[in-house]
This record gives C-alpha cells, structure tokens and sequence, in this order.
C-alpha cells in the first residue's frame, strides 16, 4: 500500500480549500478606482449611507437608546460592505412610499429597507438577494380534516374550507392554489392571517407568513402548520426573493455587491434564524 497516497490526498484537499478562500477573498474586494463611479464617490466621501426602515427579521430599530441603531441581517451585511469600503455606515430614514424613489434621486446609496423582488421594481432597481418570503398554511391540530393532510396540496379539496382576508396579500394566491376548496372571504381584523375563523372552526385553514407564523404559534396554542419541515420556515409556497435595491446602471457595483452577500450567506442566515427564533 503506497503509504504517500493519503498524504497526497490531504495536500490537494488543502491546495483546494486556500485556492477557494483566495478567490471568495478577491470576489469581496471592492472593485478598483475608476471600475464604479458609485464606489468612487461612496469612498471619496468617506460613508455609505443606506436606506433604512424596519422589516423584521431582516431589519430592525433599536428604540433602547444603547448599542446599535439597527440590528438583523440586512445591517450586517451593509456593516460589511462599510467595513470593505473603509468608510462609515451612516443610515438615512426612509418610509414605504419612499424607499425606492430615493435611489433614483441619490440621496443613498443602497436601500438595505428589505424589498420583495417584482416585476414592479424591477423596472426602476436591481436587487441583491439574500433572503426570501413565503407562506405557510395553519390550522387547529385538533382539526381532523387538517391533520390527515401531509401537504399543501392536500388542502386542495371541496371538503376543506380555506380562509382569507379580502384584500389581503395572499388573497390572489389563495384563489389560484385552491380551486376545489371552499374559499371564506373575510373582512380583515389587523391581525396577521384569520385566527378567528380557524379557531371557531368556520375553517380549516389559513394562509400565513412564515415569518409570523413563529409567534403566532406561541400566542395561540394548539395550531399546526403545513409544511411541517423546519416549522414551515422552509416553505416554497408563495415564495418571494428578500433583499436591498440600488439605482440601475450600476453593473459594476451591483456585481460586488452581490459576490459579498453571496460569500455572507451562511452568517446572515443564522442572524436571521436567531431573530425569527425570538419572534413572539
């Protein structure tokens, strides 16, 4: 037995790891002057400055008056590129009708506010995608009807009632992805998906965000969900790509921009999985 051979082995299996922790370091170093107007006016001014307004679990205010003013994975990311950059991270307050116009006119440089990828913003932004959305289906896990089924899917049938709010963001969805379902239409309470309607056993299910859907589920005990894998947290359904935005034309910028996100994926993840884990 040639002895050399494990050897060998575990010198190509070093050789390979330096080789990918070189290329993942080049990919986060910012490109070089003059390759991106935006990065060459971000350092000559010595900040980043980002577009910011709550969307937990990606972002989120600090109101205790200590540590940080923003937290979640959306805020680590941006402290990284401010950390590659060598500049500081300076935030600038945005609203819902805001936070996409305030690219086009300059007054950040990214908008790290979570956005939803659609065809809408498209148009005007291009996004780096870190995260994503998606929808989980709840119901009493006394509910025999709910319980039998081992999917979504299953729910797709005339003997199970599905409750929805008008208007509501899952309203088209629920129409299009349960057509032999009875479908129960109701006035919306504030609250974050028709509790009342699967608690009363006027339904068998509801659509909910998985994000909510965590402290839903500690708030009202007794519910199931539907996917079952990861709590739901790893649903398909519904599913939206979650990231920051940045005016069009940059390709440059948005092309380092994204191999950052992509090498932080893990981290921002974990950040995410720790907030959600909080959530009540």
């Amino acid at each position: 037995m040639n002895k050399a051979y494990p050897s060998s082995l575990r010198c190509l299996a070093t050789g390979a790891a330096l080789a990918l922790a070189a290329s993942t370091l080049l990919a986060q170093t910012p490109p070089a002057p003059g390759a991106s107007p935006r990065i060459d006016a971000i350092r000559k001014a010595g900040e980043l400055r980002v577009g910011a307004l709550q969307n937990a679990p990606w972002l989120i205010a600090n109101t205790s008056g200590e540590g940080e003013a923003w937290s979640g994975p959306a805020w680590m990311l941006a402290k990284e590129y401010a950390r590659l950059l060598n500049v500081k991270l300076v935030p600038v307050a945005v609203s819902h009708e805001t936070k996409v116009p305030v690219l086009a006119s300059n007054q950040v440089d990214m908008t790290i506010s979570p956005l939803g990828e659609t065809p809408e913003r498209l148009k005007v932004v291009d996004f780096v995608i870190y995260s994503s959305t998606s929808v989980c289906m709840f119901g009493r896990a006394d509910n025999k009807k709910f319980a039998a089924a081992q999917s979504v899917d299953a729910l797709n049938s005339p003997d199970v009632t599905i409750a929805y709010f008008t208007g509501g963001a899952e309203e088209n969805w629920v129409k299009e992805r349960f057509p032999k379902a009875k479908l129960r239409a109701v006035a919306s309470s504030g609250a974050t998906a028709p509790v009342e309607e699967v608690m009363a056993k006027r339904a068998d299910a509801a659509p909910i965000n998985r994000v909510p859907w965590v402290g839903l589920q500690q708030k009202v005990k007794g519910l199931a969900v539907l996917p079952r894998e990861n709590n739901c947290q790893t649903s398909s359904e519904k599913a939206s790509p979650v990231g920051l935005a940045i005016d069009k034309g940059q390709p440059a910028y948005l092309d380092w921009l994204r191999q950052v996100a992509k090498a932080q994926k893990a981290q921002l993840d974990a950040d995410e999985a720790r907030i959600v884990g909080t959530m009540k």
